[in-house]
């Protein structure tokens, strides 16, 4: 499997929302290594509806990304103790069954607060394990985040920095050791 694709979703639509400057950390790590393709989901350009009021291009356009993605990161920031309705709702068009049935799903959560997204990471673990995922151990959690980053959404955090980077690096290793052997031997055994 020479490339992977990776599609990354931001769970706020604030401007200049500490989700997004947290996840481009994340994508930028992947796009270091060659041979990854990260798609950036940002609802900021979206007209996410409830469910049974979707636009059906929109929901058919979000489920081809994730249908085609390799791996999926999902970046929330915590209110009221959990998960952001933005992201529910990019969730609720992925459909049911899910698009993220079977794929490796990598958590990623921010908060104004000491304690960080704790949370909603609970909680957005449960939801994308009911719908099939295979979420990933290791989710990252970034608290006082209006402290992590600059005006320019430099990190000014080297240990968030280090735990953001380290996030990509677990979705590539566990894609490269548990989902390319399985597409590899799949292709041997369908040419022999």
């Amino acid at each position: 499997m020479a490339n992977l694709h990776i599609v990354a979703m931001i769970g706020s639509r604030r401007p200049g929302n500490a989700t997004a400057k947290a996840l481009a950390v994340t994508v930028d790590e992947l796009r270091q290594n060659g041979g990854i393709e990260v798609d950036v989901v940002d609802p900021a350009g979206l007209d996410l509806c409830t469910p049974g009021a979707q636009d059906p291009e929109l929901v058919k356009m979000l489920q081809q990304k994730v249908t085609a993605a390799t791996g999926v990161i999902l970046a929330t920031p915590e209110y009221h103790g959990s998960y952001s309705s933005v992201i529910k709702l990019l969730i609720e068009h992925l459909g049911y069954p899910s698009m993220l049935s079977g794929k490796p799903v990598a958590l990623l959560g921010v908060a104004a607060g000491a304690i960080g997204a704790i949370k909603s990471l609970e909680h957005l673990r449960s939801v994308c394990s009911h719908v099939g995922a295979i979420v990933l151990p290791g989710p990252v959690s970034v608290a006082s985040v209006h402290h992590a980053f600059d005006a320019e959404g430099n990190c000014t955090d080297p240990g968030v920095e280090k735990r953001l980077r380290g996030l990509a690096r677990n979705l590539n290793d566990y894609i490269h050791q548990n989902i390319c052997p399985r597409v590899a031997l799949e292709q041997m055994v369908r040419e022999g």
